[in-house]
């Protein structure tokens, strides 16, 4: 069988001509195209192959993206209510749900937070592996973070991962998803609230209020240079600030001056 890099261009042609009968999505093949793109470049400069066939080569991807969605502000208080905090297990699913919401931490961060990226002095949540590997802090709302401490007293320990699946093993992105999925069940939600939602919503609720986000488009919160202590921008004080409604933590940002 021949090697990626001896391929030839038609071959490739042939390949994503099957790839696509067999109902691979344009936005999938893309994505394909340029891993193989980058493979081919590195081959290329490494002396394995004369050139890269698929250098330049890309395909356009004619579906509509779905539009993102979001909870609106008294969903997003049901989704809340809707988590108990009777046990050890409904305070860790209950405080996985609040970081989601009051945070708009991604699933993969989430997954890799460590207890010591809690900053408890400037109350922020440290990101070590955001998008595009990239570090970033994060204001922990007042309302979290008072729930989070709680959660980390009955957790224990100094180091290591922040949330642990019920084995005691990292929590898997299959389970939040599943947490968030079952959370917005007993609230009486609509199908397909998943962590994502609860991102968009978070940053929805705050530019609703006019809080102008760090990272447009990147993500919120402040990324984080090695080697620099990072300052958060004053209109993030609007996230250190929660409401309490009925009980119940909503994002209620305040005036950035303040």
């Amino acid at each position: 069988s021949e090697r990626l890099w001896q391929v030839s261009f038609h071959t490739y042609l042939a390949w994503l001509e099957a790839s696509r009968r067999r109902g691979m999505s344009p936005r999938t093949l893309g994505k394909c195209i340029s891993h193989l793109n980058m493979f081919l470049t590195f081959s290329y400069r490494s002396g394995r192959c004369e050139c890269n066939v698929l250098k330049g080569f890309r395909l356009q991807d004619t579906t509509r993206p779905s539009k993102p969605r979001w909870l609106t502000v008294d969903e997003a208080r049901r989704l809340i209510e809707a988590c108990p905090s009777s046990t050890a297990e409904q305070r860790r699913e209950r405080i996985i749900v609040l970081l989601f919401y009051g945070c708009g931490v991604r699933t993969k961060e989430l997954r890799f937070v460590r207890l010591q990226d809690v900053d408890h002095e400037r109350q922020e949540l440290f990101i070590q592996r955001g998008k595009g590997d990239r570090q970033r802090t994060i204001p922990i709302p007042s309302g979290v973070y008072t729930e989070l401490l709680a959660y980390l007293r009955e957790r224990g320990g100094q180091r290591g991962l922040l949330l642990r699946s019920l084995l005691g093993k990292q929590v898997s992105t299959k389970e939040l998803g599943e947490v968030v999925k079952a959370a917005a069940k007993r609230a009486g939600l609509e199908e397909g609230v998943t962590p994502k939602v609860l991102r968009h919503s978070f940053a929805t609720h705050l530019m609703d209020r006019g809080v102008v986000l760090a990272e447009p488009g990147g993500g919120e919160g402040r990324r984080r240079r090695p080697g620099r202590r990072v300052q958060v921008a004053p209109q993030d004080a609007a996230v250190h600030r929660l409401g309490r409604l009925h009980g119940v933590v909503v994002v209620v940002p305040v005036d950035a001056h303040v």
